[in-house]
């Protein structure tokens, strides 16, 4: 029995010295061509979050092949090996379904750049500045400093507002008059305020006012103006506040919905 086993590893050995010298070559070759892919990626400027992902599947896809090369060598049967990767793949698929569409939906969302790291975005019902663009997902920091964290595959399906990705924004605003106001007073006044405003800019448009509605109880006056995105929120509520000292100055009013409620005596 001995004889017999002896015999059999010696029939082995040379392929099993094969295999070794391909493993051992196998992740040699592996670590260098990492290596040098590495610098590649960046001396090209790639992304951290794409280098990364690529780094791990030339990784992955590598260590299969060294090891389909290896059991090859000590006369494994290829049907078995092609038969024991497919069904560990299927059940490999089957258990990460979700976790394998964020990762796609993170692919999506680095090769398409619809939001970059530090933009201001809603994504569906959330908002907030991205903080993280993650494989799996995507991490919001809000207003309110609430930390969001959105799978990609739910990004990528939703609509995406990205309130930075532009270097100007059109800024409009509505005003209520009274209708006994002199409405042409009152668009000067908003107009005059506005260019006021060294914030305002005169391209891509000059500002605006117009009245825009015949409301239930007042005139609706519109301004448009562009403004700088870095300074749209602040120039927002500048106007707002100068624009409601300027009226009460000359008079003009703004007038609120009033409920008149009459009792009946009996």
């Amino acid at each position: 029995m001995s004889q017999k086993f002896l015999s059999q590893v010696e029939d082995l050995l040379p392929n099993i010295v094969a295999a070794v010298l391909i493993l051992v070559c196998g992740f040699l070759l592996q670590r260098v061509v990492l290596k040098l892919m590495g610098r590649a990626l960046s001396l090209k400027h790639v992304d951290a979050t794409i280098h990364k992902f690529l780094m791990s599947m030339v990784k992955v896809v590598i260590t299969v092949i060294v090891a389909v090369s290896a059991l090859s060598a000590v006369k494994v049967p290829m049907s078995s090996i092609i038969a024991a990767i497919g069904t560990a793949g299927v059940a490999i698929c089957l258990s990460l379904k979700d976790s394998l569409s964020n990762v796609a939906g993170g692919f999506i969302i680095l090769l398409a750049k619809p939001f970059r790291v530090g933009d201001y975005v809603e994504i569906g019902k959330n908002e907030g500045t991205v903080d993280v663009i993650s494989i799996l997902y995507t991490k919001l920091n809000t207003i309110e400093n609430k930390a969001v964290y959105i799978p990609n595959s739910i990004v990528t399906k939703s609509a995406v507002t990205n309130f930075t990705a532009e270097k100007k924004r059109c800024l409009e605003l509505r005003f209520s008059i009274s209708y006994s106001d002199d409405h042409n007073k009152a668009i000067k006044l908003v107009n005059d305020t506005v260019k006021a405003d060294k914030r305002i800019l005169s391209s891509p448009a000059e500002p605006l006012v117009v009245v825009s509605e015949h409301g239930s109880n007042a005139i609706i006056l519109m301004m448009r103006a562009w403004v700088s995105t870095d300074d749209y929120w602040r120039t927002r509520w500048d106007i707002l506040k100068r624009i409601k000292e300027v009226f009460d100055e000359n008079g003009i009013t703004i007038p609120f919905e009033q409920i008149d409620v009459h009792m009946d005596k009996k």
